[in-house]
């Protein structure tokens, strides 16, 4: 068994005050607004399976068999969330990181051996058609 590691301990991810796992913070301070869909799924999928401090070693073979994503794209939007300040990484862990603020933006946390992030321009979706997206479908 891999030992998790901290990789920013200072945003460590806590259950939000409000009724749900998934902060809604995400809506309503936009940060999703403008990833991809493809990087809001592996963001879901993160949050689903990381442990109380947002940690996770989901392997890229694990990511692309429940989120059909080849490793250049497991590349591509693990860069994207890395850049958004959602996630850090380090392989072969993941840390979801807290929304808070810190100076008034959330700081852009380094992925180890990710290419530059690339992000679309979209508009706001339902984490259902996020979902539908992930396992094949269409939006």
């Amino acid at each position: 068994m891999v030992a998790k590691r901290i990789l920013c301990s200072y945003r460590l991810r806590r259950v939000p005050k409000q009724f749900s796992w998934v902060d809604h913070r995400l809506v309503r301070d936009k940060h999703i607004c403008g990833l991809s869909h493809r990087s809001l799924a592996l963001y879901l999928f993160l949050i689903t399976v990381s442990d109380a401090d947002g940690l996770s070693y989901y392997s890229d073979g694990s990511i692309k068999r429940y989120l059909n994503m080849d490793g250049a794209t497991t590349a591509l939007v693990r860069a994207e969330l890395c850049t958004a300040g959602l996630i850090a990484y380090s392989r072969p862990h993941y840390q979801v990181l807290s929304l808070e603020l810190h100076q008034g933006k959330l700081p852009a946390e380094p992925c180890e051996n990710a290419p530059p992030s690339s992000r679309c321009k979209s508009e706001p979706v339902s984490f259902g058609a996020i979902l539908r997206e992930a396992i094949g479908g269409t939006l």
